[in-house]
């Protein structure tokens, strides 16, 4: 198998982290550790480079469309979820803050999935920066907003282009994008 720990930027309420705890308890592979980053608080401030493909504004966006409420989940929750999927707590990390000031602090050396979900510009670029190096090579990226908000699909295209990357993005649906890392951990 593939070497590294799963890694998910932007949690929520924890669906993505349990649907693989159990894929790997199905599997009878439970050795593997979770790192789940996010605030537990909500999403943080969007910057002018976020926006929706038809170029709303996330703030406008967010602010007509979604109660605030509905992109909270606390730490609690979350770990009250995993729980509920009976993989071992001692190998979940869950790392509360803006993936801008707990990464690079608490990384994983290696990484097997990766899957990006904080949806905009800045921080989707700090995670490739910092996370996309240690992705080992046969290791999964998942970008789960990158047909929808520009900022995440600016961070992406701009990190592959910047280090000259040979990724093919996988469309998934309107929004998601795959890839399989083909070049060493270095990358």
């Amino acid at each position: 198998g593939i070497e590294g720990a799963i890694v998910e930027c932007g949690v929520w309420k924890g669906g993505s982290m349990m649907m693989a705890a159990l894929t790997l308890l199905e599997l009878d592979e439970v050795n593997r550790e979770f790192y789940l980053y996010d605030t537990y608080e909500g999403m943080s401030a969007p910057t002018e480079a976020d926006r929706a493909y038809n170029g709303g504004t996330a703030e406008d966006l967010l602010r007509n469309r979604y109660e605030a409420q509905n992109l909270i989940s606390s730490l609690e929750s979350v770990q009250q979820a995993m729980n509920s999927t009976k993989y071992h707590p001692d190998l979940i990390r869950y790392v509360k803050g803006k993936v801008e000031e707990t990464i690079p602090a608490t990384v994983p050396d290696r990484i097997a999935l990766l899957r990006l979900d904080t949806d905009w510009y800045e921080s989707t670029y700090h995670e490739m920066v910092h996370l996309y190096p240690r992705l080992v090579r046969g290791g999964v990226l998942i970008v789960d907003d990158y047909g929808f908000w520009q900022g995440s699909r600016k961070a992406i295209d701009q990190y592959i282009a910047e280090k000259q990357l040979k990724l093919l993005l996988n469309r998934v649906d309107f929004t998601a994008r795959i890839a399989v890392k083909l070049e060493d951990a270095a990358s």
